[in-house]
């Protein structure tokens, strides 16, 4: 028989009046076609073909054999599995053979050049590693070369000759060396090559279940734990397994929620230590200690039991008669920046495991060091304020280098570590680079911007404006992403963050005395936390204990947010203490025909790859 009239289209076999067809093994099963006594339509088709593969790949062939048999379908076109069969049993001839009478079915030419390309790697590859030095120049210069195709790959391929030792080969190659393991792998790269309909791209079923759970977990609002792996846009899920996907404890048989008793949306504990207002707090970089101040003068530093979220005093900082507006922790999480209102003069460096004070930093009568960020060294520092400050100093409290004129409202180093951004008078946000006296613009606000903080990555800013509330800015495209609806906000200086696992949320204090919660990827809040008496200046999560939130106010008390179980710990049974949005999606509780376009074709056809995009 010709091989173009086994050419078959959405897996379906060929019929010739009734007559069973015997087809050639596909992917180590051997097929017996008959004719189903069901006739399946496209969608079913490309379910039974994927369901099919999985099977194969769990080592169940004599079933996946009756499954083709019953459907009347096939994996995969007769010489797409002869190439896979020449793959792995190392007969290169028979693949690039079998390659060429595909060729009428690809949908570029050049694929074609590509995987024989592949094939021949792979086997000039294992000649060397077999020291097998004539064979592999006789691959090279007769097989290889010809193809005129990646030169530069073909270069790189020359100089692989003089590699004395296997070891030596596969470390500077990245290459799991002759044998299955490697075989398989190029047979993965080779089929990203071919149709659907000639052969199916490797582990189909479980990619499109990790992305069904990803979406899932992408619209789920209280997602914050590490049970479920989440997966961020541009990720090779070729390296993810559906185990590793869904987690020990995970199903696929209910679709994925997270519990809002897992969310930090209960109040644990309720601090009173502070005698007037608290307008700011800050955890340290390794979660262990948090740092609150306010009017009273004082500083305290609390430990963190992570374990049993507990929280204890552990020092009292006493800056004098000046109300405390900024804390900054160096990145070791040994030493703490208070700036103090616009009437102080100076700063104070402090030595945190010591509880004692390293340095002060002032020049004049007339300065105001408002805010504050440290250089990735911890060594330097940025401190500037309203009347046009702006220094870049040492631990000893020396000023190093200044830049004139500019009048900061809040400041913060950015993850390249020597970039400060900070926003000014001017109702932007701008760049400086003060070792190198370079600056430049990043965004204009129509408003006043009261503060702001930035994300792990550097690229996402979180602005608190006055009047407007939050704005979440994309910094890198300079482009204003997201205005999250609910909080309050006037002339206030309010100081939100982002937080929880992979920084998926946001959260803000307000002046009508709640706490506002969102996640990223939505405008109306997820949580609204009650428990404050007047407004809550400053919210803070804990970098590595994704469950713990901080929020401090003006009624002069410190409140811990956490989990349920926490709640039962401490205080036992808890009190309702949040405004929850639930958020559940029936998007997924549909019959695979409803989820089909006009012509009869899923939006995305499963055999093609899905991009799942952040929103």
């Amino acid at each position: 028989m010709q091989h173009q009239q086994e050419m078959v289209s959405n897996g379906a076999a060929p019929q010739t009046n009734g007559k069973t067809e015997v087809a050639p093994a596909i992917n180590g099963v051997s097929e017996d076609i008959k004719k189903p006594s069901v006739k399946l339509d496209p969608i079913n088709t490309e379910m039974v073909r994927l369901i099919g593969q999985h099977l194969t790949n769990l080592g169940f062939k004599s079933t996946v054999q009756q499954l083709m048999s019953e459907s009347g379908c096939r994996l995969d076109h007769p010489e797409a599995g002869r190439v896979r069969k020449c793959v792995l049993m190392g007969d290169w001839k028979g693949a690039t053979e079998a390659l060429q009478h595909l060729e009428p079915l690809l949908d570029c030419p050049s694929h074609l050049t590509e995987m024989r390309f592949l094939i021949l790697e792979q086997k000039y590859m294992e000649l060397i590693e077999c020291g097998d030095d004539i064979g592999a120049l006789s691959c090279l210069r007769g097989e290889i070369s010809p193809l005129e195709h990646n030169i530069s790959k073909v270069h790189r391929l020359s100089s692989l000759i003089f590699y004395n030792n296997s070891t030596d080969l596969r470390k500077a190659t990245n290459w799991a060396g002759s044998g299955l393991e490697s075989r398989c792998a190029l047979m993965d790269k080779i089929s990203k090559y071919f149709p659907s309909t000639v052969m199916l791209p490797p582990r189909r079923l479980e990619k499109l279940v990790i992305q069904a759970l990803q979406q899932q977990i992408v619209h789920c609002n209280f997602h914050n734990t590490t049970s479920v792996l989440k997966l961020n846009p541009g990720d090779n899920y070729d390296k993810v397994s559906m185990l590793d996907a869904i987690g020990s404890s995970g199903t696929l048989l209910t679709d994925h929620v997270c519990s809002k008793d897992n969310f930090p949306s209960n109040c644990v504990h309720t601090l009173t230590d502070h005698t007037d207002e608290v307008l700011t707090a800050a955890f340290s970089p390794n979660g262990l200690l948090l740092a609150t101040a306010g009017k009273d003068s004082a500083i305290i530093i609390w430990e963190i039991d992570q374990p049993n979220f507990g929280v204890s005093r552990r020092h009292y900082l006493d800056v004098g008669n000046s109300c405390v507006v900024c804390l900054s922790w160096s990145h070791d999480s040994t030493k703490l920046i208070s700036c103090m209102a616009e009437e102080a003069t100076e700063l104070i460096v402090w030595d945190i495991e010591e509880g004692k004070e390293i340095c002060k930093v002032t020049e004049s009568n007339n300065d105001s060091l408002t805010s504050a960020c440290w250089y990735k060294d911890d060594e330097r520092f940025v401190c500037g304020g309203l009347r046009g400050q702006f220094f870049l100093c040492n631990l000893e409290g020396t000023i190093i280098e200044r830049w004139e004129g500019v009048r900061v409202q809040s400041m913060n180093i950015h993850s390249d570590g020597k970039t400060v951004l900070a926003s000014d008078t001017h109702r932007r946000i701008r760049a400086y680079q003060l070792e190198d006296k370079q600056d430049y613009s990043i965004l204009q606000e129509d408003h006043g911007i009261m503060s702001f903080t930035l994300d792990e990555s550097g690229r996402f800013g979180l602005l608190n404006v006055t009047t407007q509330g939050v704005h979440l800015w994309d910094l890198k495209d300079r482009q204003l992403v997201r205005k999250f609806r609910g909080t309050t906000q006037g002339h206030c200086t309010i100081h939100s963050c982002f937080g929880g696992l992979n920084q998926d949320f946001v959260a803000s204090g307000s002046e009508d005395s709640k706490v506002y919660v969102w996640h990223r990827g939505r405008e109306q809040p997820v949580a609204v936390l009650n428990g404050h008496q007047r407004t809550v200046n400053c919210v803070a999560w804990n970098p590595t204990l994704p469950t713990m939130l901080v929020s401090v106010s003006d009624d002069r008390t410190v409140r811990i947010w956490g989990p349920i179980d926490a709640v039962r710990k401490h205080q036992g049974e808890p009190q309702a203490t949040s405004e929850t949005s639930e958020g559940e999606d029936d998007a997924y509780d549909i019959p695979l025909h409803s989820a089909l376009a006009s012509n009869g074709q899923l939006p995305h056809n499963l055999m093609s790859s899905l991009d799942i995009s952040e929103h």
